[in-house]
């Protein structure tokens, strides 16, 4: 699990879902943009397109600390003969994890504003909320089509 922070809160994704982590780059805006879509960028010859977690998540931009970073994630949308790249900024991407399935603990909770809420991890330190990208990206999706 890749370990980053939202709003001084702990957040992990399955690092199967990570292509890699980036240091945050200039990117190109694109007009009437929803806020939480950050712009585009140029990698390796493709446009990928970046969304805010923390405008997302809790509307305010990510604070920019020498450990925020842009999270390269793969994305199916729903048919895995089309994946695609889509950039995650986050707050202080700071460690990785080793946690087995049974580690994580169901919470019980449906938000319904908030499918992208999966599991938590447990430590000495409190808790860690686990995203699931393909809900998270799924409510976002028309933004990327248009990228």
């Amino acid at each position: 699990m890749l370990l980053f922070y939202i709003n001084n809160q702990r957040y992990a994704l399955a690092c199967q879902q990570v292509v890699e982590v980036l240091p945050l780059v200039s990117l190109n805006t694109l007009p009437h943009a929803p806020e939480y879509f950050s712009g585009v960028f140029n990698y390796r010859g493709k446009v990928i397109p970046v969304l805010d977690l923390c405008q997302l998540m809790h509307n305010k931009p990510c604070s920019q600390y020498l450990s925020s970073r842009i999270i390269l994630v793969k994305y199916w949308g729903g048919n895995a003969a089309n994946s695609s790249v889509v950039g995650l900024m986050t707050e202080r991407v700071v460690e990785t994890l080793h946690k087995s399935d049974s580690q994580l603990v169901d919470a019980n909770l449906q938000i319904g504003a908030a499918p992208y809420l999966g599991k938590i991890i447990l430590d000495e330190q409190g808790m860690i909320q686990c995203l699931r990208i393909e809900y998270l990206l799924s409510e976002c999706e028309q933004v990327f089509r248009r990228c």
